[in-house]
C-alpha cells in the first residue's frame, strides 16, 4: 500500500541508525509520508484520540499505583490520601477516572464509524478483529479498575460480575473461586484485580501496535468505501492529517477537561464514595455507564446461564461481523436501507444503556428483552438479508471522483 520508502537520513547518526535499527524510517513511512486517502473526515480522527487516551491512562495509572494500597482495610483510605495529600493527586486521579469514560466514548464512536463505513470488510477483517480484542481488554481493565477504590459499588459490582462465572457448567465454581482467591470477594480478589488492572493496559498497547500494523497492510478505508486506485486519491499523512487530527484532539481535550475540572464525579456513582460494606447491599447495583448496554442484556434473560451467554455473545458476535454482512458495498453512503437500520441499531444500543441503569423490574425488563432481540437480529438477520435484497446507489469510479462533482459515477456492481 505504501510503496517504496522515501526516507532519507539527514546526518551521519541517522544514517548509522538506519542501517542497524531503522526506527526513524519506520516512523517516517508510517506517520509522515504514508499515503492516506484524501477524503477522510473527522470520524477518522478518533484513532489518534484513542492513542492519546491510552497513553494518558498508562501514565496516570503508574503514578496512582505508587500511592495506592491494594488491601481491603486500606484501599479506600489510600484513594482519599491520593486526593488530599499527594501533590496534584486529585488531578491525577480525576484524569484517570474520567479518562476511562473518555476512552470508551472515543472507542464507541470509533467502532460505530467502522460499522457505518464497512471498515470490517475484506481485506480488513484482521484489523477489525484486533480492534475487538482491544475493546475486550479495555472492558476487563475498566471493570477491575472500578473495583480498586473499594467503595460500595466496587465491592458489590465485583460480587455480581464474578458470581456470573458460577453459571458456567462444571468449571464455573472453580473459576469464581480462583478469581476471588477464596470463597468470597475479599482481599485476595482486590490484589488480583490490582495486578491485572496494572498489566492489561500494556497488553492493550501491544495489540494497538498490531492494530496499526494491520491497518498499514491494506491501508485506510475511506467514507466512500472504495480502494485507492492512483496517487491522485491520496495525500501524505503529514502535514494534512497530523494537523487535522491535532485539531480534533484539542477539541476532545477541551471536553475531557470540562469533566476533570467542572464535573469530575458526574460519570461515577455516589455509592462508591461510601466505604465497602459486605453487610449492606446498595439499592441498585450498576456498572459504569460504558458497560450498561451489556448489563441490560444480562438482566433481560430470566435464566442466569442464558443471561451470561447473551451478554458474552453480544460482544463476541462482533468477531464474526465481517462474515455476517453479505453486501459487497462497504460504505453506508451508498446503502440507503442499511443506513436506516444502522440508525435504529445505534438508538437501540443507547436505549439498552438507559435500561441497564434502571431497576430490573416491570416495563424496563420488557423493553430490555425487545432491545436485546433487536441487537442480535441486526447481526444475524438484518445484515445477511440486506446484502441480498438491497439495491445500492451508484458509487464513484475513484476517491478523487467522489470529491469532484463534475466527474461521472459508475454503477455499483
Amino acid at each position: 500500500m505504501s510503496g517504496e520508502s522515501t526516507y532519507q537520513p539527514s546526518n551521519g547518526f541517522t544514517q548509522w541508525m538506519d542501517t542497524r535499527l531503522p526506527l526513524l524510517r519506520l516512523a517516517h513511512d508510517s506517520f509522515v509520508d504514508y499515503p492516506t486517502p484524501k477524503n477522510l473526515n473527522y470520524w477518522w480522527t478518533f484513532g489518534g484520540i484513542l492513542t492519546f487516551c491510552l497513553v494518558t491512562q498508562i501514565i496516570t495509572g503508574i503514578i496512582l499505583a505508587m500511592h495506592y494500597t491494594p488491601h481491603v482495610d486500606h484501599a479506600f483510605n489510600s484513594v482519599e490520601h491520593i486526593m488530599r495529600n499527594v501533590n496534584h493527586g486529585w488531578l491525577i486521579r480525576y484524569i484517570h477516572a474520567n479518562g476511562a469514560s473518555m476512552f470508551f466514548l472515543a472507542v464507541y464512536i470509533h467502532i460505530f464509524r467502522g460499522m457505518y463505513y464497512g471498515s470490517y470488510k475484506a481485506p480488513r477483517e484482521v484489523l477489525w478483529i484486533l480492534g475487538v480484542i482491544i475493546y475486550l481488554l479495555m472492558m476487563a481493565a475498566a471493570f477491575m479498575g472500578y473495583v480498586l477504590p473499594w467503595g460500595q459499588m466496587s465491592l458489590w459490582g465485583a460480587t455480581v460480575i464474578t458470581n456470573l462465572f458460577g453459571a458456567i457448567p462444571l468449571v464455573g465454581d472453580s473459576i469464581a473461586t480462583w478469581l476471588w482467591g477464596g470463597f468470597s470477594v475479599d482481599n485476595p480478589t482486590l490484589n488480583r484485580f490490582f495486578s491485572l488492572h496494572y498489566l492489561i493496559p500494556f497488553l492493550i498497547f501491544g495489540v494497538v501496535i498490531l492494530h496499526i500494523w494491520a491497518l498499514h497492510v491494506p491501508g485506510n478505508n475511506n467514507p466512500v468505501g472504495i480502494s485507492v486506485k492512483s496517487e491522485q486519491d491520496t495525500v501524505p499523512f503529514h502535514p494534512y492529517y497530523t494537523v487535522k487530527d491535532g485539531f480534533a484532539l484539542v477539541v476532545f481535550i477541551i471536553l475531557f477537561s470540562y469533566f476533570v475540572f467542572f464535573a469530575p464525579n458526574v460519570l461515577g456513582h455516589a455509592d462508591n464514595y461510601i466505604p465497602a460494606n459486605p453487610l449492606v447491599t446498595p439499592a441498585h447495583i450498576v456498572p459504569e455507564w460504558y458497560l450498561l448496554p451489556f448489563y441490560a442484556i444480562l438482566r433481560a434473560i430470566p435464566d442466569k446461564l442464558g443471561g451470561v451467554i447473551a451478554m458474552v455473545g453480544a460482544i463476541f458476535i462482533l468477531f464474526v461481523l465481517p462474515w455476517l454482512d453479505t453486501s459487497k458495498i462497504r460504505s453506508a453512503r451508498y446503502r440507503p436501507l442499511f443506513k436506516q437500520f444502522f440508525l435504529i441499531f445505534v438508538v437501540n444500543c443507547l436505549v439498552l444503556g438507559y435500561l441497564g441503569a434502571m431497576p430490573a423490574e416491570g416495563v424496563y425488563i420488557t423493553l430490555s428483552r425487545i432491545c436485546t432481540f433487536y441487537y442480535f437480529a441486526h447481526f444475524l438477520i438484518i445484515l445477511p438479508v440486506l446484502g441480498l435484497v438491497e439495491k445500492p446507489r451508484e458509487i464513484p469510479e475513484s476517491i478523487s471522483a467522489s470529491i469532484l462533482p463534475e466527474t461521472a459515477a459508475s454503477p455499483a456492481e
